[in-house]
C-alpha cells in the first residue's frame, strides 16, 4: 500500500531502504525518543530492515519509508507493530530526519497512515513516548491521541532509566 499526501509519498520499506535508514539509527539525537541505543553497524541495520520486510510479508506489522513527493528524498520512517486483529489495535512510532523537524512532515505522514489504519479496520492505536519528548507529545495531541498510561523506568537508555507515557487513539 502506497499512501500519497500533498507533500509526501509513504511506501512500504524495502531491503534497499536500509542504507537510507542507517543515518537515522546511528544518530543519537534522532534515536533519543525511541527505545533503543543508536546502531553503529550498517550491516546490523540491514539485518533489521530485512526482518521488518519479512514481518510485513507475514502481515504482522507495517513499516513505511516517508519521502518528499517533490524530490523523492527519504525523510523518515513509520512503524505499525503489535498488530492485534482480535482487538483491532496496533502501536505506532516514527522518526523524521533532523532537516524535516518542525515542518509538519510527521503530522502529515501519521495522519495519512492513521486514515489507512482505520480503513483497514483497526480501531485503537497506541503510541509510547519518552517523558520529556514534548515535540512528539504535541504531535500526538494534534492527531487526537490522549494520555492513557505512565510507565515508570520502562526504558534503559544512556545508563539511566527513563519514564514513558502511553497515548491512545480511538479511530
Amino acid at each position: 500500500m502506497i499512501v500519497e499526501t500533498e507533500r509526501l509519498t509513504i511506501a512500504p520499506l524495502t531491503v534497499d531502504d536500509a542504507t537510507l535508514i542507517y543515518p537515522f539509527f546511528s544518530d543519537a539525537e534522532v534515536m533519543s525518543g525511541l527505545d533503543q541505543e543508536p546502531i553503529e553497524d550498517p550491516d546490523e541495520v540491514a539485518v533489521r530492515v530485512a526482518a521488518q520486510v519479512e514481518e510485513m510479508a507475514a502481515g504482522d506489522a507495517g513499516y513505511w519509508a516517508i519521502r518528499r513527493a517533490a524530490d523523492g528524498a527519504f525523510i523518515g520512517f513509520c512503524e505499525m507493530f503489535e498488530i492485534d486483529r482480535r482487538r483491532d489495535s496496533a502501536e505506532i512510532r516514527f522518526a523524521i530526519a533532523r532537516e524535516g523537524w518542525g515542518q509538519g512532515f510527521g503530522l502529515e505522514a501519521l495522519n495519512a497512515l492513521l486514515g489507512q489504519a482505520a480503513a483497514d479496520g483497526l480501531k485503537t492505536i497506541t503510541a509510547r513516548v519518552h517523558v520529556g519528548d514534548t515535540a512528539a507529545e504535541r504531535l500526538l495531541a494534534k492527531l487526537g491521541f490522549r494520555p492513557d498510561g505512565y510507565m515508570k523506568g520502562a526504558v534503559h537508555r544512556d545508563g539511566e532509566r527513563r519514564d514513558r507515557r502511553v497515548y491512545g487513539l480511538r479511530l
